[in-house]
Formats: structure tokens, sequence, C-alpha cells
């Protein structure tokens, strides 16, 4: 069956001398996995530039019942990404969401919300300048999270709480295990938790800062959703910011 479908580009490996496989998001039927044609000619480097991880895409699916990897034809691209493929920055803030998302999106149904979440923060990561780029990758997450329906609740927060990170709230006094936060740090989660794409750029962080709220956001989807400790481009972003 032949479907139209919006997509997202995820990750492309090698699968044989012939073929690459690209692993990708869609609006309308969830993850999906294509065979690529390899190559090195004019319209190989053309198709890596599309499938370059988060392009934004539309293409036609040839989607056969009982089939894992499917063809396309026709990809064209939904959006010009040149910030992210001209800036070696935001092209390394896009690997490591792109991987992020890989292993976020395994499996479920299509889920429209999602991939709007997606596509209008990898427009928003493309023609970004200044300061917000350094903080994008957090904002990102925190705004996952909301998607995904595990936001920390801040309704009842009050100075001096604890943030449970295995219950999602705040609290007077520590819990039993060790997943929590202290006062502190946890009044950083609930002002981390107003960053949004409009406001990044005014959040002042140096790398340890920056590098702790990561780390806690990881730990967090790993108690909640599923592990994100083993992501490879993880030591990168850490590097840059």
């Amino acid at each position: 069956m032949k479907r139209t479908l919006n997509i997202i580009a995820l990750r492309t490996i090698r699968h044989s001398e012939r073929h690459d496989i690209l692993t990708a998001y869609s609006r309308e039927a969830g993850r999906v996995a294509f065979a690529i044609p390899a190559g090195s000619g004019r319209e190989a480097s053309r198709r890596r530039a599309l499938l370059m991880p988060l392009g934004l895409l539309e293409c036609v699916a040839d989607m056969k019942p009982g089939r894992e990897i499917h063809t396309m034809r026709d990809p064209r691209a939904l959006r010009p990404l040149h910030g992210l493929r001209m800036h070696p920055v935001k092209s390394a803030v896009a690997m490591f969401i792109a991987e992020v998302l890989a292993v976020i999106l395994r499996e479920g149904p299509a889920d429209e919300g999602m991939f709007d979440y997606v596509a209008r923060s990898v427009v928003a990561l493309d023609v970004m300048e200044g300061a917000g780029v350094a903080n994008f990758h957090i904002c990102f997450m925190v705004g996952l999270s909301r998607v995904l329906g595990i936001e920390p609740d801040t309704a009842d927060y009050q100075e001096g709480m604890v943030f449970d990170m295995a219950g999602g709230h705040f609290r007077l006094t520590p819990p039993l295990h060790s997943h929590y936060l202290d006062a502190a740090r946890s009044r950083m989660v609930v002002e981390l938790l107003r960053m949004n794409l409009t406001n990044l750029h005014l959040y002042k962080m140096n790398r340890m800062q920056r590098n702790e709220m990561l780390d806690t956001i990881l730990e967090y989807f790993s108690l909640h959703y599923t592990a994100l400790s083993s992501l490879r481009s993880l030591d990168v972003v850490r590097d840059l910011f």
C-alpha cells in the first residue's frame, strides 16, 4: 500500500553494499524504517543531506503488510534546514536529539502531537542564534517530558521542598529511597520547567550547571520512561556546552 508520509529522519545505518536503513518517525504511521539506496554520486549526496538527523521530509512510502522495512520514493524536504546542515554545533545538538528520539519512539501508534512538537523544535533550532543554542537540548527534553505525560508536578511546590524523582512530585521531607534532589537543586528544577523555545536564551548556566541539569533529566527519564544512559552523542553535548 502506497502512503504519503511526513517523516522526521532519526538515523541511517549501513545495511549492505547496496542499501542503507533509515529509521524515521512519521506523523501518519509512527516509527518507520526504509531501505535507502547506498552510493556516492550526486543523487546519493542529495539524499544524505535530506536524511540528516532531524531532517523533515515528505515521501511516498510503499508499506507492504508484514514487512518491517519499507521503500520510499519522491522524498522532498518539507523545509530546508540550512542551519542544521551548515552549523556544526547545531548539527551536534540535532544528533543528540535524534538519538534520544530513536530510543524513546520505539513502538506504539502514531502520535500527531509528538510529531508536531518535534517538527516545531527542529525548525526553531534551525533558525536559532546566540545563547539559546547552548540550552536547546535541555529545553527540548523538558518539553518532551510534557508531551510524554511524565512532566513533574509543581502545583504544590513551596520553597525548601525536595524533589522526589521516583514519585515525580515535591515533598517537605526526603523520601526513603535515594532518587531525590536537595532543596537547592529542586528549586532549579522548578525554574527549569518554565523554560520554553521563546525564553530559553534567558537561562544563564555554566557548563557544570548545564551538565548537572542534563544528568538530572536523563535520570528522571530513566526512572519514568526508558533508560537513556548509553547515548553515544551524550559526551559531545557535554563537551560543547
